[in-house]
């Protein structure tokens, strides 16, 4: 099975509520991601409305989004937030790490990265994704969760867990083909298949260490003091 048991069909799906954040932790039920929605049937689209979902943010370029168009809830509402300056397949020319690709997204990308969050601020639950949902959505979720105070090994082993549900036989598939496109790609399996947890650490103590938190970095790209503190009231719950 390639989906989720939450929806059938949804590729990387899961919840992000129940991760420490000092004596609170996340809401279940607030914020989801996912990778792309497109092999949603009709128990996986019925499962996707049962969860409530008010908004989708949808992070994949036009080429993404018409190559694999989403199946979803009539009701709810997507908004698109490309976050990748340049093209996926251009990441697989250019032979890049992850490591380089995240720097990217948080120094190019920040305002669609404050864009997103807003989004996360305004409705709820929110649904993050884009097509495999471990590179755009992984570094976004990171740092809306940082933001809210979430523990950073919480972070971390989120943004890791993807590495373990993406199915074998797909990661066969998707890496046969690349590697057909781009044979002497050295970082090819690593941007296809894999979440390294030291690779999310280092790029959130990179941006601790130039903006002083995950927080201070929002804010230095248009986020006002209000808009982080909604954040961490719509992310966080502290138990009775």
């Amino acid at each position: 099975m390639t989906g989720s048991p939450l929806v059938p069909g949804a590729l990387n799906f899961r919840d992000t509520g129940g991760l420490l954040a000092g004596a609170a932790r996340t809401r279940p039920g607030m914020l989801y991601r996912s990778g792309n929605l497109a092999r949603l049937d009709d128990t996986g689209v019925a499962a996707l409305s049962a969860l409530g979902i008010r908004r989708i943010i949808d992070l994949r370029a036009d080429d993404e989004v018409m190559h694999e168009p989403s199946r979803v809830p009539s009701q709810v509402r997507t908004t698109r937030v490309p976050l990748f300056l340049g093209s996926v397949a251009s990441f697989f020319a250019e032979d890049i790490g992850l490591a380089e690709m995240y720097r990217r997204i948080i120094e190019h990308s920040a305002a669609g990265l404050v864009d997103v969050v807003r989004g996360v601020i305004t409705d709820q639950p929110v649904l993050v994704h884009c097509t495999v949902g471990k590179d755009r959505t992984g570094v976004t979720v990171a740092v809306a969760l940082a933001a809210a105070g979430v523990e950073r090994d919480a972070v971390v082993a989120d943004y890791a867990r993807t590495e373990s549900l993406l199915p074998v036989e797909r990661n066969r598939q998707v890496v046969a083909y690349l590697r057909s496109l781009h044979p002497e790609a050295r970082h090819l399996e690593d941007l296809a298949t894999r979440s390294p947890a030291s690779v999310m650490r280092e790029l959130l103590d990179d941006v601790d260490a130039r903006y002083g938190s995950a927080a201070d970095y929002l804010l230095a790209h248009g986020m006002t003091d209000d808009e982080v503190a909604e954040l961490r009231r719509v992310l966080l719950t502290t138990p009775e």
